[in-house]
C-alpha cells in the first residue's frame, strides 16, 4: 500500500471533503447570476439598497484620514471586473475602475481596439469566454439587444454601463443627488415623494431609465421634447408593469418647455446629440431650437424659486447656458462624483456578493 493510503478512512475524508467543495463550487458556478440592465429590473427596496449603500461608502471613504486608512471591506480581492466599453466614457471609466480598486479587485478595460464586440467573434461566445475567466461585466454598448446577450450568455453578473435604451447607473447618482441636495440627513428614498422633476430634452436612455424608476418613487415626472420625439413604448410598457410596486408619482409628456418647468423643484437635460446621431445635427439643432435651459426660461415657465439643474455629462452650450450650468442652481458636478459611490455599491452588491438585498 501506498503512503498515500495507508489510512484508508483518512483518504475517504479527504475525497469526501473534497467532492463537497467541488460540488459547492459547480453549485456556485453554475446559479444564475444576477445582471443590472436597467433600474426597472429591480423593486423599490432593491434600489433602496444601492442607494444607501453609496451612501454609507461615500461617508466611510471621506472620512477616513487622508483617505489612506479605508474601512471598505475588499469584496473584490483576488477577482478581476472586466469593463467592456464599446463607446468611450469618461465619468464610466473612472468611477468603475476606481470602485473596483477600492473594492481590492483588478478592472480589466477592453475598448474596441482590444476586442471587437460581436465582429469577429459573436457576442454569444465573447461573453461565455470573457464570463469564464472574469468575476463580473461592466458593460457600455450601442444597441440595448447587445448588453440583453451578453446577461444571456454570460456566468457571472453583467451590469449595464450604458446602452441605447437604458443607464441605469446614472439614475442611481442621479438619486444620491436629489438625497443630498434636498434631504442632507436622509438616505430613504420615501424622502423624495411628492419631489417635481422636469426633463427638457432629447428621448433618450437618461429618460427612459428615469421613467421606469422615479414615478415608482413618488416623484413626479415631466418630460418636454420636440414634436416628432416621442417616448418609447417599451419603456412605458416596463413601468406600466410594475403598476404594483408603484408610490403614485405622475408622469406628464408634454412639447413645451415652459409648461414643463412650471413648478420644477429639479430641471434636468441632456446632450441633443448622442454617439452615432452625428449626421444628424443640423436636423436636431433645428428642432430643439427653444429647448436650451435658462434662467429666464425657468422664471417665464415658473419653476420654484430654489430649483436645481442636473446633467449626466458631457454638455454642450445649446442645451444650457453657462449662467446656469456653472451657477448656484448646478448640481451637476457633485452629480458627476455621484457616479464613482453608486457604481462602488453596485460592485459591491453585484461582484462582492452575488446578492441584492
Amino acid at each position: 500500500m501506498s503512503r498515500l493510503c495507508r489510512n484508508p478512512l483518512k483518504s475517504n475524508q479527504l475525497f469526501l471533503r473534497t467532492a463537497t467543495l467541488n460540488c459547492r463550487h459547480y453549485a456556485s458556478f453554475h446559479r444564475k447570476p444576477p445582471h443590472l440592465l436597467t433600474l426597472a429590473d429591480l423593486s423599490i427596496p432593491q434600489i433602496q439598497s444601492l442607494v444607501s449603500t453609496a451612501i454609507n461608502l461615500k461617508k466611510v471613504v471621506k472620512e477616513s484620514p487622508g483617505n489612506g486608512n479605508l474601512q471598505i471591506e475588499q469584496k473584490l480581492a483576488g477577482k478581476t471586473i472586466a469593463l467592456i466599453f464599446g463607446k468611450r466614457s469618461t465619468r464610466t471609466r473612472v468611477a468603475s475602475e476606481s470602485a473596483t480598486a477600492l473594492l481590492g479587485g483588478h478592472p480589466m478595460f477592453l475598448s474596441p481596439a482590444d476586442i471587437q464586440l460581436g465582429v469577429n467573434e459573436s457576442l454569444r461566445d465573447t461573453a461565455t469566454v470573457v464570463g469564464s475567466m472574469v468575476d463580473g461585466i461592466m458593460a457600455r454598448v450601442g444597441h440595448h439587444s447587445e448588453v440583453e446577450l451578453l446577461a444571456q450568455n454570460s456566468s457571472v453578473p453583467v451590469i449595464n454601463a450604458l446602452s441605447s435604451l437604458y443607464h441605469p447607473t446614472q439614475i442611481l447618482a442621479d438619486l444620491v443627488t436629489l438625497l443630498e441636495n434636498f434631504f442632507p440627513h436622509s438616505r430613504h428614498l420615501s424622502s423624495l415623494n411628492g419631489l417635481n422633476v422636469t426633463w427638457i430634452g432629447d428621448a433618450n436612455n437618461i429618460l427612459n431609465d428615469m421613467i421606469v424608476t422615479y414615478p415608482r418613487l413618488g416623484i413626479n415626472l415631466k418630460i418636454a421634447t420636440p414634436q416628432g420625439y416621442p417616448l418609447e413604448p417599451q419603456v412605458l410598457d416596463r413601468l406600466r408593469d410594475q403598476k404594483d410596486d408603484h408610490r403614485g408619482g405622475k408622469l406628464l409628456h408634454l412639447h413645451d418647455p415652459l409648461a414643463a418647468v412650471q413648478d420644477a423643484d429639479v430641471v434636468v437635460t441632456d446632450t441633443w446629440i448622442s454617439m452615432g446621431q452625428e449626421t444628424e445635427m443640423a436636423k436636431r439643432l433645428n428642432d430643439f431650437q427653444g429647448f436650451q435651459i435658462s434662467e429666464e426660461m425657468c422664471r417665464n415657465g415658473k419653476a420654484k424659486a430654489d430649483w436645481k439643474f442636473m446633467h449626466c455629462l458631457p454638455r454642450h452650450q445649446e442645451e444650457v447656458d453657462d449662467e446656469v450650468f456653472y451657477g448656484p442652481r448646478s448640481l451637476v458636478f457633485p452629480e458627476a462624483e455621484n457616479r464613482k459611490w453608486t457604481i462602488l455599491s453596485v460592485f459591491q452588491s453585484y461582484f462582492g456578493n452575488w446578492k441584492v438585498e
